[in-house]
């Protein structure tokens, strides 16, 4: 992906995921129809496994192990595969990404489902678990483009913001707004990384991501 497609992928989903915030928080209902409905549909399927699994990535995705653990983790791996330039930009992005995250559940302060069957902070919208995910997500498939790669950061974030509204701790909304949080962050600062890179003469330390995924 281009530059100019980075940065316009990352910004326009960073916008609607404002967009979305402010229609589902304005006057009104606080829950949409849709948002109420995919509740109950969650208490409806709700079963011990599911439930049991609901904790697991709460817990994988907050708290403790996603603050220090995992980004500490990934930055270290980079640095020691010799990708400094890439270990900084995955540093900034995660803490970028944290902070947007932060900012918008203070702007909008949404109240969470009352039957949240864990703890969480304040502000429903957007969901930090989630845009944790996709950030991470979007991480790695800048950082690796394969077509395993992409498949499996896909699947790590459908199904933690799958597992976020299983224990209604978020909206339907929430976790679509994390997605789009988390991912529209990671376009957009790898959007500026290659103008900075480029306008210093300089290749970006990404490995092979102008290739095509194989």
């Amino acid at each position: 992906m281009t530059r100019p497609l980075l940065l316009w992928w990352g910004i326009g989903a960073i916008l609607a995921a404002v967009v979305l915030g402010i229609a589902v928080t304005g006057p009104g209902p606080n829950a949409p129809w849709i948002d109420a409905g995919w509740n109950a549909f969650m208490g409806d399927i709700r079963t011990p496994a599911l439930i049991a699994f609901g904790n697991v990535l709460d817990h994988i995705g907050g708290g403790w192990v996603a603050t220090y653990l995992v980004p500490l983790a990934v930055i270290a791996g980079l640095l020691i595969a010799k990708h400094w330039r890439a270990a900084v930009f995955a540093a900034v992005v995660m803490l970028v990404s944290v902070a947007a995250v932060q900012l918008l559940k203070s702007l909008f302060a949404r109240g969470r489902p009352e039957d949240m069957l864990v703890q969480s902070d304040f502000g429903s919208f957007p969901s930090g678990h989630t845009a944790n995910a996709a950030t991470l997500a979007a991480l790695a498939v800048l950082l690796l483009p394969r077509v395993w790669v992409v498949i499996a950061a896909a699947a790590w974030t459908l199904a933690m913001a799958f597992s976020r509204t299983l224990v209604s701790v978020h909206w339907l909304s929430d976790i679509v707004g994390g997605m789009l949080i988390g991912a529209g962050v990671s376009l957009v600062m790898a959007g500026f990384l290659l103008t900075w890179a480029r306008s210093r003469g300089r290749e970006p330390d990404l490995p092979r991501r102008a290739e095509t995924p194989s």
